[in-house]
């Protein structure tokens, strides 16, 4: 071959890029692993309190050095796979579980129901798709699978004379406020209460209550902004969407079938949330749970066996990426731990947040998290390395865990809507043709009071000190 042929089948690239999440995440433990060799090793003593781990506080003491080697690196991503293996899986048979439910068709046709029986009452269509994407955020089934249905959003902004930026508004940005406030979402909450050993999906009652407070605010913000095009077409961002008198897709029959897997899904989902409670299920319970949902869906569905296996099996691959960060990730702790230097930095950090009252610094790990989530914005793998630095963290200064966790998830999921790193956003803005740009000109005031409203959400769960249940 010519170095001519060369040249041709690897152009050079000269404009520079944002490396991937691995490539943060590696970096990340290339950094850790170098640290090993400057970081003072130290640990706490831990006690056991009802079962659960916890730091003394005072307790930190120097500790044997034991800096981490090239081998021990790369064993450590073993190490981390290995420990993570009910988180991934869990995450694997979600993706499983949600491919053969929309597969059948019924997400779609529940959605185009209600917008053809809503025809005529903007603010309560606005209101029903945003609350119905927001409620597929909170529990898991819409995150990166949300990026196909941004098309239904702009036939729908279409239909009613608004612009493009509505349509990412009422689909992807529902979403992933959902998410952010995630009262069943197996991704982040599910992870992160397994990480801070707190019941599954304990504290659901503040998060349904944080859930309708960050979404009331979206739907007002949105529909703001609707009237505002609606009485004059030269204030959208964008220029308003030519529309279409009948669009063909705008049309799916909503069936009896699909009503059937609605219904089954939402009812399996509850009697989980009466399982965890009641028969304390755990992570690997509803990683089991949710291959029956999906079978089950597939059989109402009138999927055959083989489609069924090859369409849950499809699920699971398009999460592969999602689910092996959580492994790397864990990879980081790993070499901490081995190396006696996680304590060190909990302790270092513990240090100045005692000066603050536990409200502030419940917002500090908010803010902290917004900002990481910069640099790795994958909920999955951003639980898997701050919650084992912030759970003793909690621990030392006197926050509840279940704060811990619910700055961690609002912190995570409310930058996922303004970060050009957020692939499913940069995905979502591609298909409906709005600039990055003009996105976040409109979306950032809705952030600014999003993150205000997580703020005091955060100081009431400090002042009621919202417990594990």
């Amino acid at each position: 071959m010519t170095d001519i042929d060369n040249k041709n089948q690897y152009p050079k690239k000269n404009k520079w890029e944002m490396p991937d999440t691995y490539v943060i995440v590696f970096l990340v433990l290339l950094v850790v692993t170098t640290a090993t060799y400057f970081v003072p090793a130290g640990l706490f003593d831990r006690e056991e309190v009802d079962g659960v781990e916890r730091v003394i506080s005072g307790s930190f003491s120097a500790a044997e050095s034991n800096p981490a080697g090239i081998m021990d690196l790369f064993l450590a991503i073993q190490t981390g796979m290995v420990d993570s293996a009910g988180l991934i899986f869990l995450v694997l048979f979600a993706g499983g579980m949600f491919e053969v439910i929309e597969r059948t068709g019924a997400i779609k046709a529940g959605i185009l129901s209600a917008i053809s029986n809503m025809r005529g009452k903007e603010f309560l269509l606005i209101a029903v798709i945003t609350t119905l994407f927001a409620i597929g955020g909170a529990v898991g089934a819409l995150a990166n699978s949300v990026i196909p249905f941004v098309a239904i959003g702009v036939v729908l902004a279409r239909a009613l004379k608004l612009d493009a930026i509505v349509a990412v508004a009422i689909t992807f940005n529902a979403a992933f406020i959902g998410f952010a406030a995630g009262f069943l979402n197996p991704y982040t909450v599910g992870i992160a209460h397994n990480i801070a050993e707190i019941p599954l999906f304990s504290g659901m009652l503040f998060r349904i209550i944080s859930f309708a407070v960050l979404v009331s605010i979206t739907i007002w913000y949105t529909w703001r902004y609707c009237r505002l095009i609606m009485n004059d077409p030269g204030r959208s961002m964008m220029g308003v969407l030519e529309a279409v008198e009948e669009d063909p897709e705008l049309e799916a029959d909503f069936t009896k079938r699909h009503k059937f897997i609605l219904m089954w899904t939402a009812l399996a989902l509850l009697f989980f949330v009466f399982a965890v409670v009641q028969f304390q299920w755990t992570t690997d319970h509803m990683a089991a749970f949710f291959i029956i949902i999906g079978v089950v869906a597939g059989i109402i569905g009138g999927m055959n066996y083989n489609t069924l296996t090859l369409t849950f099996l499809e699920g699971c691959k398009k999460l592969v990426y999602g689910a092996l960060i959580i492994g790397l990730a864990r990879a980081v702790l790993v070499v901490m731990e081995n190396a006696s230097i996680l304590d060190t930095l909990v302790n270092a950090l513990s240090a100045p947040l005692e000066l603050f009252p536990p409200v502030l610094t419940a917002v500090g790990m908010f803010i902290i998290n917004s900002i990481f989530n910069f640099f790795i914005p994958s909920g999955s793998g951003q639980a898997a390395i701050m919650m084992p630095i912030q759970i003793p963290l909690a621990d030392m200064i006197g926050i509840n865990r279940q704060i811990s966790v619910l700055a961690f998830q609002f912190g995570d999921g409310l930058s996922n809507s303004i970060y050009p790193t957020s692939g499913p956003l940069m995905a979502s803005l591609a298909v409906a043709a709005v600039p990055w740009l003009k996105w976040a000109r409109w979306f950032l005031p809705l952030f600014l009071i999003l993150s205000l409203a997580s703020m005091v959400l955060l100081a009431i769960a400090v002042f009621i000190n919202l417990g594990p249940l």
